[in-house]
Formats: C-alpha cells, structure tokens, sequence
C-alpha cells in the first residue's frame, strides 16, 4: 500500500471496509455491532497508518484489531450479564411525584444565578459563605438570590396550584 498517505489510507478503507464489515458481520452476528467494531478499527488504523499502511498486508492488521474489539466487547456483555445474573435487576426506580414535576419546572423560570444558588444550598446543604466563595459572589448578592429566588418560586407554584383550584370551584 504505501505507507503513509491520506489518499494511501482511502484507497485501503474503500477496498477493504465491505469485506472486514461481512467478517465482523459473521463474528458477531450483529450488523450494527459489526458496523461500530469495523468503525473502531480503522480509526485505530488511521491513527497508525503511518507504519500499518507500510505493512505487507494492511487489512490483516485491521482484521486482528477488529476481532479484538468485537471479543473484548462481547466479554464486557458476559461479563454485565453474570453480573446482572448474581444481582439481579436494578431495583426500580420511582418517577417524580407532581410536586417535583411542579418545583423544577418553576426552578426553570429562575435566572440561571438563583436557581444555581438555590440548588448548592437546599440541595448540597451549602452556606452562604461557601456558596459565595464557589460563585464569585459577595455574601450579600448570594443571601439576595435566596431571597429573591424563594419569593418567585412562592409566586410560580402558586401560579401552578391555581388552576386546580379554581377547576374545584366550579
């Protein structure tokens, strides 16, 4: 081939794609899997074209590579499976209750600056001095934000609670 070239390196991946995607194809028996192996490897192959294009038989390189892949990846889903198999299924997990659905939806309402310190502080348990010293912020700017972010999230989920109490009127 060459051995060092861009053009070099097309030439080899246009011969060479479809027969490396049917072998890869036949190891896994999974198009797309064997399409993502195929893809991996000449982009190792690209990464390395400079001596693999100087090889005698480049497309054997790329062939063990691809194989490589394909097994190392085909172990890592046996591995998961045994693992899924001794522990069985993840224990699930509840969605969120309309009240949380309600509170971050009007946390997206906020400037970015007062949900942020809404978040380090309810959520991380943050003081005010740290979370100014995590913010660039004086501690009065950040107490400010609290303030004014507790204030809008009263008008937003009062806002959110009204329709429903105005349909059980009437």
């Amino acid at each position: 081939m060459g051995g060092g070239g861009t053009a070099d390196f097309d030439d080899f991946y246009r011969a060479s794609r479809r027969r490396m995607l049917g072998y890869i194809y036949v190891l896994t028996g999974d198009i797309v899997e064997a399409q993502d192996v195929v893809q991996e490897a000449f982009v190792r192959a690209w990464q390395r074209w400079s001596t693999v294009g100087g090889y005698a038989d480049p497309e054997a390189w790329v062939r063990v590579v691809a194989a490589r892949i394909a097994i190392s990846r085909w172990r890592g889903r046996m591995s998961r499976a045994r693992a899924y198999a001794r522990h069985g299924a993840p224990t699930p997990v509840e969605g969120p209750t309309p009240d949380t659905v309600a509170l971050v939806a009007a946390l997206r309402r906020l400037p970015a600056a007062q949900r942020t310190t809404l978040a380090l502080h309810y959520v991380l348990g943050l003081s005010v001095a740290d979370i100014a010293g995590e913010t660039n912020a004086a501690v009065g700017t950040v107490k400010a934000r609290l303030s004014r972010g507790r204030a809008a999230l009263a008008v937003l989920l009062a806002d959110e609670d009204r329709p429903e109490v105005e349909a059980n009127r009437g």
